[in-house]
């Protein structure tokens, strides 16, 4: 199993970004990843940087993490743009952009900037002929296409990819399903929905499966109740994970049981570096020893 530390833009500088991103590198995550929002939810006030050039200054200032996002959304960028977006920072970064995608999970917001449709079936129609797109321009096909949303004559990408750009798709919707089998090579789950993942992975294929699990993590010496009120204040009394960490190798290790390979960890506290450090140290190094006893 391994772990991606969840971390939306929010709220931070671009050097406390930085500053979270090394630490988590230090600790044994393998990547980093943000939202995509013209506005936060639920914070519409709070300052906020755009994904994409957030990934890029985070693959900067690394070496070896991943960087993404969880999820972009399709709406906001021409496939042809995004597809040389990522290309860009695919070679900037060495081939450590992994592309996140989906249909909008906020169709409020949508409405709110005038951005694409608010209807579910054309979002998700939409996202099916970016794909499309993506997977041609990246392969150096010079590319004709005549689609319900986009029109391209003779045009083609340099450079490709340096190697192959994994995709991300999450959800449990049947179309949704449809495009995890089609194209993607991770398949994000709902943490809610973790025990419907025997029955729906024969709908998508050989993606690998992740969740997002939201963490109140109880580090050694911590108090556990201050830990815990926090996290229901932020987020809700029924959200996080709450665990020391004995007990969130036992939770993680029962996902690995169940065939999740991924976590996308988004910490209460919002990751800071001594968080980082101590979850590294009391989880991921005793689930990296049990995964090799």
């Amino acid at each position: 199993m391994e772990f991606v530390l969840f971390l939306p833009q929010m709220r931070l500088s671009f050097d406390d970004l930085v500053e979270r991103a090394r630490a988590a590198e230090a600790a044994g995550f393998t990547g980093i990843a943000g939202m995509d929002h013209l506005a936060p939810p639920l914070a519409a006030d709070q300052p906020m940087y755009e994904a994409m050039v957030t990934n890029t200054w985070l693959a900067a200032h690394t070496q070896r993490l991943r960087v993404g996002s969880l999820v972009l959304c399709d709406a906001f960028r021409h496939p042809v743009v995004l597809a040389r977006e990522a290309v860009s920072i695919d070679h900037a970064s060495g081939g450590r952009f992994e592309l996140g995608i989906g249909w909008g999970s906020v169709p409020e917001e949508l409405a709110a900037f005038g951005v694409g449709s608010t209807d579910p079936a054309e979002r998700v129609a939409r996202l099916r002929e970016t794909l499309e797109v993506l997977r041609a321009l990246w392969a150096g096909e010079t590319v004709d296409h005549e689609g319900r949303f986009f029109h391209l004559h003779r045009v083609c990408q340099a450079p490709v990819p340096l190697g192959h750009i994994p995709l991300v798709i999450g959800g449990v919707g049947r179309r949704t399903l449809a495009l995890v089998r089609d194209f993607a090579d991770w398949w994000n789950v709902d943490v809610r929905s973790v025990g419907r993942v025997e029955e729906l992975r024969p709908s998508v294929g050989s993606a690998r499966v992740s969740v997002q699990q939201l963490v109140a993590f109880v580090a050694a010496g911590a108090d556990r109740e201050a830990v815990a009120a926090t996290a229901a204040r932020r987020f809700g009394p029924s959200g996080p994970v709450v665990g020391a960490g004995p007990e969130l190798v036992e939770h993680f290790g029962t996902l690995a049981e169940r065939g999740i390979e991924r976590v996308y960890t988004w910490f209460t506290d919002f990751a800071p570096a001594e968080t980082l450090a101590a979850f590294g140290d009391e989880v991921l190094a005793p689930l990296a020893r049990g995964a090799t006893s």
